[in-house]
């Protein structure tokens, strides 16, 4: 895992503050890919790279299969991988849209099906794992060469964003999780370290957020970096259709800490105040 600076010391390297994480310029990060960001780019439905899709056969081992979304060049060179699970008795084509948003702005991304539709979260967080080891290990070569197998995320809705938490404290190496309306009879994370952005809705039923998000994000004391970002009047399944609001996020976390860019912090840090769209917003961000 690389490592992670604390704000301070971050704040020392860029002369700014900022999220924790190494200091990296456009000339010197390796990880940088597609143009500067605005906020037109990251909130348009298609990114700047070309992508295309393969299926991935529900005979895999570990997981039930699924489909993979992946940028078609590697001029700019390899990328980071994203494995997404969906929720209690749904399939991988309830957050199809993400894997196609995510391929875009330069991400190889797999939405899987689990084994069963009932597989509660801690199974999810090992389906996760193995579907990132399968798109590391034994997906077909125009994959897995777009692939840099040391910055790998996860994330998942409901039972699949308590599942991202869950692999998340299995495998710490992981750069990013992002739960989306996450569920989890578990409310305390105090061992995960990883980065993690949770996204909830304010009139979710199914996983309140006051038992579900709000919890999970208070409890991530070991995480370098933590976001909470609540969508107004959002219902549990906001993550089952297109949401530009939920990917302008996902795709700033991910850019941050799978790729490193730095360019992104200015959509994170402080974050976005009270609206229409947005709830409430809180971060590890010294500006936030």
């Amino acid at each position: 895992m690389r490592k992670r600076l604390t704000g301070a010391a971050l704040a020392i390297a860029l002369g700014a503050a900022t999220f924790a994480g190494p200091a990296a310029s456009a000339a010197e990060n390796p990880y940088e890919r597609g143009p500067d960001p605005t906020t037109s780019s990251i909130e348009a439905p298609t990114g700047p790279f070309s992508t295309a899709e393969t299926t991935v056969s529900s005979l895999v081992s570990g997981f039930g299969g699924g489909t993979v979304y992946y940028p078609t060049s590697t001029a700019e060179g390899t990328y980071g991988a994203l494995a997404i699970s969906p929720g209690f008795t749904a399939t991988q084509s309830s957050i199809s849209w993400m894997g196609r948003r995510l391929a875009s702005q330069g991400f190889v991304v797999i939405t899987i099906d689990t084994n069963t539709i009932y597989d509660q979260p801690a199974s999810r967080g090992d389906q996760l794992l193995a579907a990132l080891d399968y798109l590391t290990q034994q997906s077909p070569s125009t994959v897995r060469s777009k692939i840099d197998p040391s910055r790998l995320a996860v994330a998942g809705h409901s039972m699949g964003g308590g599942g991202s938490l869950e692999a998340s404290v299995k495998r710490p190496s992981l750069q990013a999780a992002i739960p989306l309306a996450p569920w989890n009879t578990d409310k305390t994370w105090n061992t995960d370290q990883v980065p993690t952005f949770i996204i909830g809705g304010e009139s979710d039923s199914v996983a309140p957020v006051s038992s579900h998000a709000e919890p999970f994000y208070t409890s991530l004391t070991s995480a370098p970096d933590k976001a909470y970002l609540e969508l107004n009047n959002a219902s549990h399944f906001f993550p089952n259709t297109p949401n530009t609001t939920q990917a302008k996020y996902m795709i700033s976390w991910l850019k941050r800490f799978v790729d490193n860019d730095t360019r992104y912090e200015q959509f994170l840090c402080p974050g976005p105040s009270k609206s229409t769209l947005v709830e409430e917003f809180r971060s590890t961000c010294p500006n936030g």
